[in-house]
Formats: C-alpha cells, sequence, structure tokens
C-alpha cells in the first residue's frame, strides 16, 4: 500500500507550512487529495513529488500561473518541450530585468549614503535630506516597488 500523509505530515517533509499546502490546492496546482474515515486530508506520494516541484519552482522565482503551464505541459509527457524552453527563457528575461532594477537601487542607495556622514545632526543629514527631495518618475519607481516584491510580471500561459 502506497503512503498517506496528513497535510502536516505532507507539509513536514517538503519543508513548508501547512497553509501554503492549503494555499497550493486552492490554486488548483496540487490536486484534492483523498479524505480518511475522520475526514482528515490524506496526501499520496503524487502530492509530495507536485508538492516539492512547486516548491522547487518558486525558489527559482516563477509565478503560479508559469508553475500552472509547466504542470500542464508535464502531464502531457509525449508532446515537445519547445514551451517550456520558451518559458523559461522569457523567465530568464525577467531575471536579467530585475538584476539590472536592483543594481540601480543599490546605486542609488549609496548615492544617498554619500550625502551624509556619521557626525551630523539629524536635522542637518543628508540622507533624510535627500530621501524628501528625490523625485523619480512615478512609472519607475512603481515598477521598482512591483518587482522587489516579486509580483513582476504575469506568467504566460502555454499551448495545450
Amino acid at each position: 500500500m502506497e503512503a498517506r500523509y496528513r497535510i502536516s505530515e505532507l507539509a513536514k517533509l517538503a519543508k513548508c507550512q501547512v497553509v501554503t499546502v492549503r494555499y497550493y490546492e486552492k490554486e488548483g496546482l496540487l490536486p484534492e487529495p483523498g479524505r480518511s474515515e475522520g475526514n482528515f486530508r490524506l496526501y499520496e506520494q503524487k502530492h509530495l513529488e507536485r508538492l516539492l516541484f512547486i516548491r522547487r519552482c518558486r525558489s527559482l522565482d516563477m509565478t503560479l500561473e508559469e508553475i500552472r503551464s509547466l504542470l500542464q505541459v508535464q502531464e502531457k509527457p509525449a508532446d515537445g518541450c519547445r514551451s517550456v524552453n520558451e518559458l523559461l527563457e522569457e523567465h530568464i528575461d525577467h531575471v536579467v530585468e530585475r538584476i539590472q532594477e536592483l543594481q540601480n537601487l543599490e546605486a542609488e542607495l549609496r548615492s544617498l549614503l554619500c550625502l551624509c556622514d556619521n557626525n551630523r545632526k539629524t536635522a542637518d543629514c543628508g540622507i533624510l535630506k535627500g530621501l524628501g527631495k528625490a523625485e523619480l518618475s512615478g512609472e519607475k519607481t512603481k515598477a521598482r516597488r512591483t518587482h522587489l516584491k516579486g509580483v513582476h510580471r504575469t506568467g504566460k500561459k502555454l499551448p495545450g
């Protein structure tokens, strides 16, 4: 008989929290598990494997939509993997873009740091004054905030 896990056991094996498992279920990334006579969720090895796949994708900063697309392709093992390569190439482009944005952010923070030394009073702090006067283009600032929160794009749906 195949191993069956309660949700807490599954979460522990996947090194995540129970709420994460429930979230992926709610999002349709994890199939609904069977239930015990006591109405506890009972997960199988396939759930653990899929959860580990999802967690690995998330560790690579893939969106839920990208993961959903990969899972759909994975369910058709006889099909070609061109769409997987395209998805990954697009994801790499976004990573490169984020790296550039983070480097720009670092440069901006370093330039602020140069506006002050430790020997000034707060009233004369160049950093605080610089933060109060700095005007960045609204669109660029909005994009940077969005990227830094990890909600940097919508995933591309794969065909099929």
